[in-house]
């Protein structure tokens, strides 16, 4: 018996050993999240070192890394991605050549001209666009969503393919593994498939037991894209489910916002439609990107900006701290989840103290206590530097939306969190247009003026019980 205790004993060190040294060798990690989860793991020994091969670490398992990271590089896509614009020479001002340089650096996609581009009035306009888009395809649709549910609007969507498929569109729909499980198990589901509509699962969950072999259950592909005919694109925030989403909820409607896009910006989402189709079925598309005519009249600059965790580390992150210190007059952005590093903190802060009029927008009631909480712990720091947060009261504000000197703007899948910067496939398109600009900033003041405005006296007048809640799930933050 002694010798069994002490060979469990000496068995479980090893392991702790070889966790802790993860732990410090992890590459692209905060000092404070190792020193997060070595406390987790020498706190609690057993469901520590579990949560952190579970948790810990950001990797989908070595044979997805590999594929994906390969993709892009292939022969087939890499004709793609010819610039056939320099930089500058497609009309942006050089005081945002920069942003779009950083864009290109992530993802490799430039920014194109001859773009048309317009914002979706409601969710319910956007799905009646995306149904009559479909229904008037003529040669292709391919559909990526993370959350897909068996609803009025996922049936809605999944009839419109049904249909496209029959009369002999080629259709293709990727749904994430985990946000739309419910999907995959359904008779819909099975039905797509009967009806010719070509499925695929991003990330599927698997075995249980293995899963911290194959990589973390939480990591996801976020995406929601929708390309028709290589022409016609949609990018933002809405995934294909009803807006009140769970009617029960006591947190929704669900307030999104998405933008119809033609142009040569089809061609960026269906080739990261494409790389994420090839990793998902092995199937290479060919004729990723047909010419298009010339529209002499359209003249916006879009460019897709993807993220993932086999991309550069903290890729979004970069982009949304560029576009902060590039603002000179105004930045506005919503956001259902704040979470952010401590870079951006302190960008955020910083284009406020220089005299930018800074409006951050959150939802009152948030999906999660948790991220909810982690949020209010960072507002006294806001409200300080003089950056205006307002709580949305209309809903679950779910809009990801940034708008910058009435100028720019950028659009997508991508929350200001941790989760989307470090562990998320995400979708987001940079635009320069000061139409759509001011279109979208317009939707913006729509959320401002249906929230409440938070004060840093009702910050400081908090409950003792409330401040150690949001400070305690806040310290969660760098275990992610």
């Amino acid at each position: 018996m002694v010798y069994s205790n002490l060979w469990i004993l000496s068995l479980h060190l090893l392991i702790l050993v070889v966790v802790v040294v993860r732990v410090l060798q992890r590459p692209h990690r905060e000092p404070a999240s190792r020193i997060a989860w070595l406390v987790v793991v020498f706190a609690l020994p057993v469901v520590g070192i579990f949560a952190y091969l579970m948790l810990g670490e950001t990797h989908i398992g070595r044979r997805n890394q590999k594929a994906m990271l390969a993709e892009l590089e292939e022969e087939h896509y890499s004709e793609y991605f010819v610039d056939e614009n320099a930089d500058g020479s497609i009309g942006i001002p050089s005081r945002y050549v920069h942003l779009f340089r950083v864009g290109r650096s992530i993802s490799n996609f430039a920014p194109v001209t001859g773009n048309s581009v317009q914002l979706m009035q409601d969710s319910a306009a956007t799905i009646d666009s995306m149904v009559f888009d479909i229904d008037a395809a003529r040669s292709e649709v391919n559909v990526l969503f993370y959350i897909w549910l068996t609803d009025n609007t996922g049936v809605r969507v999944a009839e419109a393919l049904k249909r496209a498929a029959g009369r002999g569109v080629i259709c293709r729909v990727i749904v994430d593994g985990l946000g739309s499980r419910m999907l995959i198990r359904s008779r819909l589901w099975r039905e797509m498939g009967a009806a010719g509509v070509h499925t695929a699962v991003a990330l599927p969950l698997g075995n249980a037991l293995l899963r911290p072999l194959q990589g973390r259950v939480d990591l996801r592909n976020h995406r929601k894209i929708v390309v028709v005919d290589h022409e016609i694109t949609y990018c933002g925030s809405q995934n294909c489910a009803d807006k009140e989403f769970m009617p029960k909820a006591k947190y929704g409607p669900w307030v999104d916002s998405v933008v119809r896009m033609e142009g040569p910006i089809a061609r960026q989402n269906q080739i990261l439609f494409t790389s994420d189709w090839h990793h998902c079925t092995k199937e290479v598309i060919a004729n990723v990107s047909e010419p298009l005519q010339d529209n002499t009249t359209a003249s916006v600059v879009a460019q897709v900006i993807a993220s993932g965790p086999t991309l550069r580390h903290s890729a979004m992150e970069e982009v949304f701290i560029s576009l902060m210190f590039t603002a000179r007059y105004e930045l506005r952005i919503s956001t259902p989840y704040y979470v952010p590093s401590q870079p951006m903190q302190a960008a955020l802060c910083a284009a406020a103290y220089r005299g930018v009029q800074t409006t951050l927008i959150l939802p009152a009631r948030n999906d999660s206590k948790e991220v909810a909480g982690a949020s209010r712990s960072y507002y006294a720091e806001l409200l300080e530097a003089g950056v205006d947060i307002r709580e949305y009261v209309g809903g679950l504000l779910h809009s990801k939306t940034l708008t910058l000197d009435g100028e720019i703007a950028l659009i997508g899948s991508a929350n200001m969190d941790r989760r989307s910067f470090d562990l998320n496939f995400e979708n987001n398109v940079l635009i320069y247009d000061p139409e759509l600009t001011q279109a979208l900033h317009a939707r913006q003041q729509d959320y401002i003026d249906s929230a409440d405005r938070i004060t840093l006296e009702q910050v400081e007048n908090w409950s003792l019980t409330r401040c150690l809640w949001n400070n305690s799930v806040a310290m969660l933050g760098p275990i992610l």
